[in-house]
């Protein structure tokens, strides 16, 4: 049998304690499937004394992940620090330069510095793998990067914030407001304290910017998605999406469009009835149209220390099949110099339908100016519903619009106009609606 594959892992959080447990656990049929064992030989985390529940006993101990990164006495190094900076960043490079394969979960590095990363590992014959690091257990980056070979992809999108997708089930099933169900979701840990980088949608945007560059072989360009989050989604959108037969979800979105890619992050209307309006809770869901296969929807655990640590291990398994003179495939589908740069589509130019709640004064000539607004941007309209507004009194109305397809230009524009004619009460919400199976 060959000689054990021995693994340093930087990063004894939940995860990482989940790594050396279920290694320690599996190790026999770990070494079935792999032809070869696979031995944590040495870790490294800022407190030593620490309980995590886990036996480190013939583990090497390092206090700096960096020394662990170039050390001679382990084949593969994981990163499980966090942060797309400091020690993370520095060792993984480490690591690289050492000649040692890489194994990380950290989707903020590699939204920041993937490409140089993945040069550096092309260049030293090692591999980077990184299926952790996007929708947590789902092998989303294995699918994408090895089995949808002469594909090509048209479209790639989906759920890929648990906290987020908590948030929002939670406030269709239950009635309660976002304030709500925020507090709820850090009580249960679902949220950070500061959640504003999940709930803001840079989560998602860091996912979505690597899945952009396995779908259309382009370079990583994370600064150049449009972001929203779910902060500003109320009752009466959820209430409006259910009479209209939607449900709103945060979705990462990248394709491909006449003025380049297109990648974005917003709540998003879906049909009920399609597939990735059944996705619930904290579970992620990732949908990929290709010319060949059609769509394809991989749904799962999308966090969470075995979720996670699911995809490390089977990075690692993956690493301790391969032989010594294999020659590996590009970390991102294609070999980092040929990745092409990312020419960021016009947002404005966006076409599609829309949701737009308006809270109107209930007076005469109102209805008549919103008409005329959007015939004026020749918005066709597929239904409107007006109501009272329940919160703000009779005297005022909440007018529901739902757009045939358009463009995120006129809608701004018609909006302006109706901001423009003194009919508005509080600010327009507008809420994209998205094709979905």
């Amino acid at each position: 049998m060959s000689e054990a594959l021995r693994v340093g892992i930087a990063g004894l959080g939940t995860v990482g304690a989940s790594v050396v447990r279920l290694v320690t656990e599996r190790a026999a049929e770990l070494t079935r499937q792999c032809g070869r064992p696979i031995s944590i030989v040495a870790v490294a985390a800022r407190d030593r004394s620490r309980d995590r529940g886990i036996s480190l006993d013939g583990m090497e101990w390092f206090d700096d992940p960096v020394a662990l990164a170039k050390s001679k006495d382990i084949d593969v190094f994981v990163e499980l620090i966090g942060g797309n900076e400091g020690p993370a960043r520095e060792a993984v490079k480490a690591a690289l330069d050492a000649g040692h394969h890489v194994v990380t979960a950290n989707k903020a590095l590699l939204a920041k510095h993937g490409l140089a990363l993945a040069d550096a590992a092309e260049k030293r014959g090692v591999l980077l793998n990184y299926e952790a690091a996007v929708a947590g257990g789902i092998p989303v980056i294995k699918t994408m990067r090895e089995s949808l070979a002469g594909n090509t992809v048209l479209r790639v999108f989906g759920i890929l914030n648990g906290t987020c997708n908590y948030i929002l089930t939670r406030m269709e099933a239950e009635g309660i407001s976002f304030e709500d169900c925020l507090a709820d979701a850090q009580r249960l840990g679902y949220a950070e304290a500061d959640p504003t980088f999940d709930i803001e949608g840079n989560d998602t945007a860091h996912k979505l910017a690597i899945l952009t560059s396995l779908a259309f072989g382009t370079k990583i360009a994370a600064d150049d998605i449009y972001m929203e989050g779910i902060s500003n989604i109320t009752q009466a959108d959820i209430r409006a999406a259910s009479e209209l037969g939607y449900r709103i979800k945060l979705l990462g979105v990248a394709q491909k469009t006449e003025t380049g890619i297109e990648q974005r992050v917003h709540p998003t209307m879906v049909p009920t009835a399609s597939v990735i309006a059944q996705v619930h809770g904290v579970t992620n869901a990732v949908a990929i149209e290709t010319d060949i296969l059609g769509e394809l929807l991989l749904s799962g655990p999308g966090a969470g220390g075995n979720a996670t640590a699911s995809a490390v291990i089977g990075d690692i398994a993956d690493i301790a099949k391969s032989r010594p003179g294999f020659q590996h495939g590009p970390v991102f589908g294609r070999p980092a110099k040929e990745l092409a740069p990312c020419k960021k589509a016009k947002m404005r130019a966006h076409a599609g339908g829309y949701f737009i709640r308006l809270t109107v004064y209930d007076r005469t000539g109102v209805f008549a100016g919103l008409a005329r607004r959007m015939a004026d941007n020749d918005i066709s309209l597929e239904s409107i519903v007006q109501h009272s507004d329940r919160d703000t009194g009779s005297d005022r109305k909440t007018v529901i619009l739902v757009t045939h397809e358009t463009t995120e230009a006129a809608v701004r524009k018609a909006i302006d106009g109706v901001t423009k004619d003194g009919h508005l009460v509080d600010t327009p919400q507008v809420i994209r609606i998205e094709r979905a199976g």
